[in-house]
């Protein structure tokens, strides 16, 4: 079924993307591609895992309701284990400083033509969580080393959690997944959800293709330059419903990861009651403790991470009361020498 094409998205969304940090691409250079489309000599969407992949990709193709069952029984299974894994000493509650990396954080020159990596530096030694990126830049395109950013949190027996930019789709997009997933393909806002719910499913498969556990994912709801949300909040809200449905039809709880102003631009006032993640932007540690306060809710959920930008690295910092119970954020992980 034919359906609308992308609406153009008013230059609010580029002016602002410089407003949050590294979670959505960080001090990336202006891309040279043109604000259309996808440019031609782009790669094509949706890698693939199999032949000819490379380490880290997944597949084009959706992923039916009987996968989804099929990760919640692996989810349930991990759950059995759980007391063989390393396990998350309580704290007293008081801030605990972590970082973010993803896509700029990998060695120069990978990615797509739009999300070149820049080789950003990663999170100092005093940082004690990573929340990596599944993403470059846009839905559909994972992290070009993942695995790599992975494997460094686990070396350093650091805590682990994850995020995933969301993009509104274009008409490819658009017309692979609009009927695939539990909503009704035949309307707009169905097709649009069930979008969102590959999206998420999209980054499961990235997730396990490198044995990433974590008990939450985070939605990264900000302007994506060259892959720009519409002008209808309504229309754009509905990816972000199908995501979240996605992971939690998968056994994952969501967050999300915004500003106010950026999540009622994007998506009005759509409220889910999640956890949030708050960026203050190139600001300071203080600056983000004041993001935890009740003045920066986004949309009515629990403040648990606040974000700033200093020496180009995303620094993170827990709210009052959160590190009492770390394992709700986070999954633990055991340095290499540690067998």
């Amino acid at each position: 079924m034919a359906r609308s094409a992308r609406t153009s998205t008013s230059g609010w969304a580029l002016t602002l993307a410089l407003v949050l940090t590294g979670c959505g691409g960080g001090s990336a250079p202006q891309p040279e591609a043109s604000a259309s489309a996808r440019p031609d000599g782009a790669p094509a969407p949706f890698p693939a895992i199999g032949e000819g992949a490379q380490e880290g990709e997944v597949g084009a193709e959706g992923l039916s309701l009987e996968d989804v069952e099929a990760m919640r029984d692996l989810a349930d299974a991990a759950e059995q284990l759980a007391g063989q894994q390393p396990t998350i000493a309580a704290r007293d509650g008081s801030p605990v400083l972590g970082g973010d990396i993803s896509w700029p954080q990998c060695p120069k020159g990978l990615g797509i033509p739009q999300r070149r990596t820049l080789g950003l530096p990663m999170p100092t030694p005093d940082m004690e969580y990573v929340v990596v990126g599944l993403t470059n830049g846009p839905g559909f395109y994972p992290n070009p080393c993942l695995a790599e950013q992975v494997a460094w949190v686990r070396e350093r027996g650091l805590l682990l959690s994850a995020y995933a930019v969301l993009s509104y789709p274009d008409d490819q997009a658009l017309e692979q997944f609009g009927d695939d997933g539990p909503h009704d393909g035949a309307s707009v806002v169905g097709a649009l959800r069930n979008v969102g719910y590959q999206q998420a499913l999209y980054n499961i498969r990235s997730m396990r293709a490198v044995g990433l556990d974590t008990p939450l994912v985070w939605l990264d709801v900000e302007p994506v330059a060259l892959f720009e949300w519409s002008g209808d909040p309504v229309a754009n809200a509905a990816v972000v419903e199908g995501a979240r449905r996605g992971y939690e039809d998968a056994g994952y709880r969501v967050g999300v990861y915004s500003t106010p102003y950026l999540w009622e631009q994007i998506v009005g006032d759509l409220a889910l009651g999640v956890p949030e993640w708050r960026a203050a932007g190139e600001t300071s540690r203080a600056e983000a403790l004041e993001r935890c306060g009740a003045d920066w809710s986004i949309q009515g959920g629990e403040p648990v991470l606040g974000q700033w930008l200093e020496a180009s690295r995303d620094h993170n910092v827990t709210c009052p009361g959160i590190s009492r119970d770390l394992g709700r954020w986070f999954s633990a992980t055991r340095r290499a020498t540690d067998g």
